[in-house]
């Protein structure tokens, strides 16, 4: 063989041998020693994929040992209990948000236990359970981004009393069963686009200090957002609740949209209060909306609303100047409306044709 063509054949063989590398299934695990990187290369089958799959004790691990948690497109096997990790000593000035201060000091948190982050779990198929399992006065702290874009998490999962002091992405995740988040605090923007939760979500008491978006969400079970503060500007256009849902108590101070959202069972938002501007335009209530004692304190545009019960709104406040928000008659009333026009048109022409006749 001669020299070029040796070199070619060489040359051939190195380069597919690195396409076969570069496509092959594998885990990359990354460089920095304060994180722990697995992130899931190439083409995989299932069963490939389950064969590399990362374990939860593993992630507990690097998680009481102080690093941020890398995972991307791997299998997560086993329960992650966040009580597991290490109390430390609350400092106010750890969370730097006077709202949470103050709870904290209601519920006479001492200690508390800390993620650094960044905590990313991203595409990532969870197979076990994900919770805090924690009761007043505990709290886990997360530092850092947290972003589980894109997971799929196939039994429950309970961040309840998590605070989450930078941004929150949980954009199209998918919820198996219970998804709860009580007395949660995110003080940042949280992403829940697309999110699909289900047999259970509750979000009692949580503080939204950031804008919140649900847009385009699916509750496929009850949904509770009892008592929950929302600071920011709050989004739940085209958003489905399947089952029924609850915001009574809750307060909306910014922005709240609602608009082309669809409701096939109850909801109820007795005594909540409506502190921005209200947007329910096209939204479908399909079964009981309850706003008894509702306070709505600047604009509600309830235009093209669809309320196949009829709504409930006694004791509503409209302070003056505000106006009464438009939509509020049901569809029986409407349809009474179209009714008495029939009828006086009828009389009108019966009428006309009599004097004709005479």
């Amino acid at each position: 063989m001669s020299e070029p063509l040796w070199f070619m054949g060489i040359l051939f063989m190195v380069l597919a041998a690195s396409a076969t590398s570069w496509g092959g299934c594998r885990v990359d695990a990354g460089l920095d020693e304060a994180v722990m990187v697995r992130h899931l290369r190439g083409t995989c089958s299932p069963e490939k994929r389950m064969a590399l799959a990362v374990s939860a004790d593993e992630v507990l691990t690097a998680l009481q040992g102080g690093k941020g948690v890398d995972l991307k497109g791997i299998v997560l096997a086993g329960d992650l209990f966040l009580d597991q990790l290490p109390l430390q000593p609350f400092d106010p000035a750890l969370v730097r948000h006077a709202a949470i201060v103050q709870r904290f000091e209601d519920e006479s948190v001492s200690e508390v236990r800390v993620i650094q982050g960044p905590l990313t779990v991203e595409d990532v198929e969870v197979q076990g359970v994900v919770a805090t399992n924690l009761t007043a006065p505990g709290y886990v702290v997360v530092q850092g981004p947290v972003s589980l874009r894109g997971t799929t998490i196939r039994r429950s999962m309970d961040l309840s009393r998590v605070v989450f002091l930078d941004h929150a992405d949980f954009s199209g995740m998918h919820v198996g069963h219970e998804g709860f988040f009580l007395r949660a605090a995110f003080a940042r923007n949280a992403d829940f686009t697309r999110t699909v939760f289900g047999t259970h979500s509750r979000f009692h008491q949580a503080l939204f200090l950031g804008p919140a978006a649900f847009t385009d969400a699916r509750f496929s079970g009850l949904a509770e957002f009892l008592q929950v503060s929302f600071d920011g500007a709050a989004g739940f256009s085209h958003t489905r609740f399947v089952q029924g849902a609850g915001f009574s108590g809750s307060r909306f101070r910014g922005a709240l949209d609602f608009s082309e959202a669809r409701f096939e069972r109850e909801v109820y938002f007795r005594f909540t209060e409506f502190q921005g501007a209200a947007y329910f335009q096209r939204a479908v209530f399909r079964n009981t909306a309850d706003f008894t004692e509702a306070q709505f304190q600047a604009d509600a545009d309830f235009r093209s609303v669809v309320f196949e019960k009829p709504p409930e709104f006694s004791g509503v406040d409209v302070p003056e100047g505000v106006g009464k928000p438009e939509g509020f008659q049901n569809a029986e009333y409407h349809t009474l409306i179209v009714s008495l026009a029939l009828l006086f048109l009828f009389v009108v022409v019966w009428s006309f044709r009599k004097n004709k006749a005479g």
